[in-house]
């Protein structure tokens, strides 16, 4: 299959006037074209930083990344990145916020337009165009965040813990929601959770990072059977209870 990311051998440190604070060690991983990667591992392992080296805010010390088969500061290759927070400016109308990337990266045309409008159509929220962020719930705007990346028409989108500021309910049904847009429109996806159930019922492998200075402890590929594979099916399935215990045994034995 087509690789659309390609990590090899990542090493990543922060220096400091106090020293050197080793982050990632020797990463390796891929991702395929239409494949949803979720990375989990315990609390400041370095997954947001992973994230970060991907996305080209950060320059790894040692390895190198690749994506769409070429070098990283090579590629022209279009990056989404969705934060914790929907980050939706409350000046601007749902349809402005969503046509806010197209405006900076000069990409507004008639065709783009046509494309804004078809995303918020399709995904429910054409009658909330003009609305304010303010005026929608917490899983709708994200969801308004989402159709801003995805108008760019991204080739690798990086989640970073997207349904966190959400309560538990709207949290479910927007991670199900997201979830089957990103599965419809064919993206490639890399997701950082602390959410282990989300991870299980979102991507079709889990990689799991020990704690700092991260590793691979282990990858697991995620496979159900299920007539319909959805998020809020697999959390309902004899396979979720398998793979929770396997991945939480792996994220609380000691190296």
């Amino acid at each position: 299959m087509e690789q659309v990311l390609e990590l090899k051998h990542i090493h990543y440190s922060y220096h400091t006037l106090d020293g050197e604070t080793p982050a990632l060690v020797d990463i390796s991983f891929s991702v395929e074209k239409g494949e949803f990667i979720a990375i989990v591992g315990p609390s400041g392992c370095g997954k947001t930083t992973l994230l970060s080296l991907i996305s080209g805010l950060l320059i790894p010390e040692r390895g190198l990344i690749k994506i769409n088969g070429k070098y990283l500061m090579e590629s022209t290759t279009n990056v989404g990145y969705m934060l914790q927070h929907d980050e939706l400016f409350e000046w601007r109308t749902i349809y402005h916020n969503v046509v806010l990337g197209l405006e900076i990266q000069h990409m507004m045309t008639a065709k783009t337009r046509q494309r804004a409008h078809e995303l918020l159509d399709f995904y429910g929220l054409k009658q909330f165009k003009n609305s304010r962020p303010s005026e929608l719930s917490g899983g709708m705007r994200q969801r308004a965040a989402l159709i801003r990346t995805l108008v760019l028409e991204p080739d690798l989108l990086l989640l970073d813990e997207p349904f966190s500021a959400l309560d538990y309910q709207t949290r479910l049904n927007v991670g199900d929601d997201i979830g089957q847009i990103l599965r419809r429109e064919k993206k490639s996806a890399v997701l950082v959770t602390h959410d282990l159930s989300e991870a299980i019922s979102l991507a079709d492998r889990i990689i799991v990072l020990s704690g700092r200075p991260a590793n691979i402890r282990q990858t697991v590929p995620l496979i159900f059977d299920l007539e319909q594979d959805t998020p809020l099916n697999r959390r309902n399935s004899p396979e979720f209870k398998h793979y929770f215990n396997l991945i939480w045994k792996e994220l609380n034995t000691d190296d």
